[in-house]
């Protein structure tokens, strides 16, 4: 079967699209009026619209197709399965082969204890199961009390109500009676916006210890986890002061915190080790996963829980679950995509090559007159914008020269976000060094073109 490449004109598809679809995150008015960007078909590292243009896709579709798009190996194993079993629930008692196998190979991939899989579709379905899991472990262990879960402002963790809940961003707050009751946010680790002049070691740590406040103020009694992504993803690629961590670890054994990781973005070599736990030397008791696990080529997630909190859950009748919690055809997916990811090293690809190459030039661009700080880790990184490079000031409109590159990357044929205005790119583990020259290449042409007209509208 041959790629469709007959399709509508792109003002039709627009105009369609406009008319029945709901985009996620979107003005749609706005959008209405300007008009979809249409994706026809990708290989590699690189997507084709509508109109034939070829984009290079920096963040790996939503920081998760790890191996690249047009993998046929998945398409076929996803077809097999199909025809085999196409659909079976796991309620009621029931499982069937992809699950057993696929649950077996992510605790064979994960660290230390974690041996235990809860199967979801999405993270921010795992992160609403860690709130019913964290929750009801408590109860069984006689403290029902602890039902209180800290979380970081800025943090995304989803966008469910629960999920968004435990998430940190004010402006998925001000809509649906967000966050729940007993969910607590402390503040970010995020240096550059929020150090002043404090030393990054100390401001990590200072911001660690907000955790330890936090309990104390709130009860040691009452507190049941932490959750944190191991780098900050849809925040804006943070990377927190290397002081942060272990000071994170030290205060949730010493209060018998659970500490969740939320390794939707971090998860399956992204920070250049399987996990950004290992890459930040936690050890964490639950472990949010999705995104590569199928490198975006089927939606799956699920939670990776320790053997302690699998006996205890596994005592009583946990009620809850998802229709396609453990899905056959998903599973299979996954399954293959960890077989691609594990028999061709990508994980050492990015340590070793692109991860080193990618380091290199990225932290480069902070010789340019708009980049005030360029952080990466792995697959992950992030240049701040800034009037001044010696105060690290923000512009007075946040956003708004974030904005203008972004829509100059787009020009250029290169997918980089915009969070306010850090610029943030996670392309698919397999980039080569060519590829990664071509990334800068147009990342410094947009943001060349994103100075120039700051000097032309008197921004700067």
């Amino acid at each position: 079967m041959t790629a469709i490449t007959n399709h509508l004109p792109t003002a039709e598809l627009q105009a369609l699209d406009a008319a029945h679809h709901i985009h996620p995150f979107t003005a749609n008015g706005e959008l209405a009026e300007k008009g979809s960007r249409i994706i026809t078909r990708a290989t590699g590292v690189t997507l084709t619209d509508s109109e034939g243009n070829e984009i290079l896709d920096a963040m790996a579709g939503l920081w998760c197709v790890n191996i690249g798009y047009g993998r046929d190996e998945l398409a076929e194993v996803a077809a097999r399965q199909m025809r085999e079993l196409p659909y079976y629930n796991t309620f009621f008692q029931t499982t069937h082969v992809p699950a057993i196998a696929l649950a077996a190979k992510i605790a064979e991939l994960a660290p230390g204890d974690l041996n235990h899989v809860f199967f979801a579709g999405s993270g921010s379905e795992a992160n609403d199961t860690n709130i019913r899991m964290v929750r009801h472990y408590w109860a069984l262990k006689g403290k029902p009390s602890k039902s209180i879960i800290i979380s970081r402002k800025n943090a995304y963790h989803g966008s469910s109500v629960g999920s968004g809940s435990l998430g940190g961003m004010s402006a998925m707050h001000e809509q649906g009676g967000l966050p729940i009751p007993d969910i607590h946010h402390i503040n970010q680790p995020h240096w550059w916006a929020e150090g002043g002049d404090t030393p990054e070691d100390e401001f990590g740590l200072a911001r660690a210890q907000e955790l330890e406040a936090a309990i104390l103020e709130l009860g040691e009694d009452r507190v049941a986890a932490f959750i944190a992504e191991p780098v900050q993803g849809a925040g804006g690629v943070i990377v927190p002061p290397a002081s942060y961590w272990p000071e994170i670890q030290r205060i949730c054994d010493k209060y018998e915190i659970l500490l969740i990781a939320d390794e939707v973005i971090c998860g399956f070599g992204r920070t250049g080790n399987w996990f950004g736990s290992e890459t930040q030397g936690i050890r964490p008791d639950i472990m949010t996963i999705a995104k590569g696990l199928s490198s975006g080529y089927a939606p799956i997630g699920g939670s990776i829980v320790t053997d302690e909190i699998a006996a205890v859950i596994g005592g009583d009748e946990f009620n809850h679950g998802y229709t396609y919690s453990g899905h056959p055809v998903a599973a299979a997916v996954a399954l293959e995509n960890l077989r691609i990811l594990e028999e061709e090293d990508v994980i050492g690809h990015v340590r070793d090559v692109a991860g080193p190459h990618l380091k290199e030039k990225w932290e480069a661009l902070t010789d340019h007159p708009l980049v005030g700080e360029a952080k990466i880790v792995g697959m992950m990184g992030s240049i701040a914008l800034t009037p001044n490079k010696a105060t690290r000031a923000a512009f007075e409109e946040p956003g708004t020269v974030g904005y203008i590159c972004r829509e100059r990357c787009f020009a250029n044929n290169l997918v980089m976000r915009h969070v306010g205005d850090r610029m943030i790119i996670s392309p698919p583990l397999v980039i080569t060094p060519t590829e990664i020259d071509l990334l800068i290449a147009r990342a410094r042409t947009s943001l060349d073109e994103c100075h120039a007209i700051l000097q032309d509208k008197g921004l700067l």
